[in-house]
């Protein structure tokens, strides 16, 4: 099994980091403020005006370690990584199957089902556990709704009317994702799903965790040699990591939205961490985005029952399960690429 590192955060704006044998130093002011042996990270993510050495990307490149670079507010700009890994066959195959509209569909539909399946689990153990405190009908009324578009996925007789079934059910999610917020209801709420630039506290939470989550998820599939630009549910666009966009989806709700909602809910970040630019994008501040890092880090130590291998693992390895799921199933190893179903 494949070992969980720590993916290394950077967001104090004006820090350097460079080699220093094996291991990654950050200085800030030309003062040594943290020093981490290189084996002990999975991978560098870099907010704003932060600096690496050339030195250290080829030394990062070398050790498979991925640098991202990122807005200071969490948007993508670019990232650095090694030579292409994997076996150059597997590729062909994941280009002529996105290619066949039959296998597109296929894989497209049950990404869509974990995906659902997941939203409904938000839903539901929100009834459960907090039936007094929400509108526990309208969850109910979404939760029916999406059952119903998940009855009809498998008869879909396209990708495109795969992908239109995913925007009606994340319509049905969306509209009620507001009951979700239990607690500070005044400072958080949520009407609909807005990005670039997110104009609401929430939409800002979702966005920059999404971030974090595409990260993960493309350097789990370059791992095992698939090519993150390629997907299936996602169409082809230019700098869009689409098959990345693909496998997350199974990952939005259970991870980022569940993290959103408990940081809200738990009262651990506040309204007064995220101010308003002249162009109306909502941001937050240093302090809130290290709270948002942190708990993300430790939300991906903790372990979860994965239902296809049976096997219980940390969190931040179940990317790279469905990557070698999807990779098995492109090869031929297994009729089909199983999706990952909250339990």
């Amino acid at each position: 099994m494949r070992k969980l590192l720590n993916t290394l955060y950077v967001s104090s704006q004006g820090a350097y980091l460079h080699q220093e044998g094996e291991t990654v130093v950050i200085e800030k002011d030309k003062q040594k403020v943290l020093q981490i042996p290189i084996h002990t990270i999975g991978g560098i993510v870099c907010f704003g005006n932060v600096l690496c050495s050339p030195f250290l990307l080829g030394f990062c490149a070398e050790r498979d370690v991925a640098v991202s670079f990122l807005s200071e507010h969490g948007r993508f700009l670019a990232s650095v990584r090694g030579p292409v890994s994997g076996n150059v066959l597997l590729r062909r195959r994941q280009y002529r199957m996105a290619d066949d509209e039959e296998a597109t569909r296929r894989i497209a539909a049950q990404v869509v089902s974990g995906k659902l399946a997941n939203c409904r689990i938000v839903m539901n153990r929100t009834i459960r556990d907090h039936a007094a405190k929400v509108d526990a009908t309208a969850l109910k009324a979404a939760s029916t709704a999406i059952d119903r578009i998940m009855d009809r996925i498998p008869k879909a007789e396209s990708t495109d009317e795969v992908r239109g079934f995913e925007g009606q059910a994340a319509a049905e999610y969306f509209k009620v994702f507001n009951h979700l917020i239990i607690e500070q209801k005044t400072d958080f709420v949520f009407t609909e799903r807005n990005r670039r630039p997110p104009l609401d506290e929430v939409n800002a939470l979702l966005s920059f965790i999404y971030t974090l989550l595409a990260h993960d998820v493309r350097s789990a599939l370059e791992t095992v040699g698939l090519d993150p630009a390629v997907g299936f549910l996602h169409r082809d666009r230019p700098g869009r990591p689409g098959l990345a966009l693909d496998i997350m989806e199974e990952f939005r709700p259970v991870i980022a939205d569940r993290l959103v909602l408990s940081l809200i809910n738990r009262r651990q970040i506040g309204k007064s961490g995220f101010t308003k630019a002249a162009s109306g994008a909502v941001i937050m501040d240093d302090a809130t985005r290290k709270t948002v890092l942190t708990e993300y880090q430790n939300r991906k130590q903790d372990e979860v029952t994965h239902p296809y291998i049976e096997e219980t693992v940390p969190i931040g390895l179940l990317f790279f399960i469905q990557a070698n799921l999807l990779a098995r199933h492109i090869r031929g190893d297994i009729d089909g690429y199983p999706p990952f179903f909250w339990r």
